[in-house]
């Protein structure tokens, strides 16, 4: 219900819209790839839930549940914290991002919107996470200690230097070929769901948080291997449908389980509805890459025929 309220939808697009469009701006102006755009992804994750909101250290933050004693230290909720980033870095911004180039492919390395508009948007998203700070820290009362909040500022500014210096071609130059769409499509689901799994269980399965840690890098590290060891080239556009696609089944399916959620803190009516335009919307993507890809086989013999024959 959050999301369809004027002022939560106004905050929610401003904040995670304007945040992807800054993100993907930067990577293009960059001429960087999906590595750097999964850094600028984790800085913003810091920005959102380590400037903004502060839930990486206000031991009350509504949405941590056992993650606010489970994993805290130094006044810093380090599981939670970790969680959040790769959240952030894959879902809000990184599937964001692609959904959209896939949608419009031969655009993909182009820019977007103008210099004046850019810094348009920048100013936007600014004003939307200071306005975010001192309302989510009135209405909680919680201030964050200087130290952690530096903290928090070094670690984004450390993750966006790592996205500018990382090469252009990271990832790009594996060799095996991709396996079928289906198969992505369940690495990607399968890898939704142990990611959420794990971090909500971990309090239970796992008494020493420090092991916990080691959790998130270990999955980042297992799907980074995986994925750069295939050659993904511009005819693979339907295996990276899959594989984001597969990332969004999770939130598809946990969509209406949330409306049954009495516990929660937050409203979460009209959900079903939210996972349903999701379902829709990613049907709506697959058809239209299809025929993108229809298209470009068909173009290809004149394509052909005319390097052949140059006039």
């Amino acid at each position: 219900m959050e999301f369809f309220n004027p002022f939560g939808f106004l905050l929610l697009t401003g904040l995670y819209g304007s945040g992807a469009v800054v993100v993907r701006e930067i990577k293009v102006r960059w001429r960087k790839g999906v590595g750097s755009l999964l850094l600028l992804g984790v800085a913003y994750g810091v920005l959102e839930e380590g400037l903004m909101v502060a839930s990486f250290f206000n031991p009350g933050w509504m949405d941590l549940g056992q993650l606010g004693v489970y994993g805290r230290w130094l006044d810093i909720n380090w599981v939670w914290a970790e969680m959040l980033t790769i959240y952030h870095a894959v879902y809000s911004i990184t599937v964001s991002v692609l959904l959209v180039e896939m949608a419009f492919p031969e655009r993909r390395n182009e820019r977007w919107v103008g210099k004046k508009t850019f810094w348009a948007i920048v100013a936007l998203f600014g004003g939307v996470v200071a306005f975010g700070f001192l309302l989510f820290s009135s209405l909680s009362g919680y201030w964050t200690p200087i130290p952690q909040y530096l903290f928090g500022v070094a670690l984004m500014v450390a993750f966006g230097i790592a996205a500018y210096k990382l090469p252009s071609n990271w990832g790009q130059d594996g060799s095996k070929p991709l396996p079928r769409p289906l198969a992505l499509w369940s690495v990607g689901t399968v890898g939704t769901f142990a990611f959420f799994l794990g971090f909500w269980l971990s309090p239970t399965l796992m008494p020493v948080w420090q092991i916990s840690m080691l959790f998130g890098p270990f999955l980042v590290l297992v799907y980074t291997r995986f994925l750069k060891r295939h050659r993904w080239e511009s005819s693979s556009l339907m295996h990276k449908f899959a594989l984001v696609s597969g990332a969004l089944t999770f939130f598809i399916i946990f969509a209406p389980l949330q409306e049954l959620d009495k516990s929660r803190p937050d409203n979460t009516l009209g959900m079903s509805l939210v996972g349903l335009a999701f379902l829709l919307g990613l049907l709506w993507l697959r058809r239209r890459v299809k025929n993108q890809l229809r298209h470009a086989k068909e173009e290809e013999p004149k394509q052909v025929i005319a390097e052949a024959n140059p006039t």
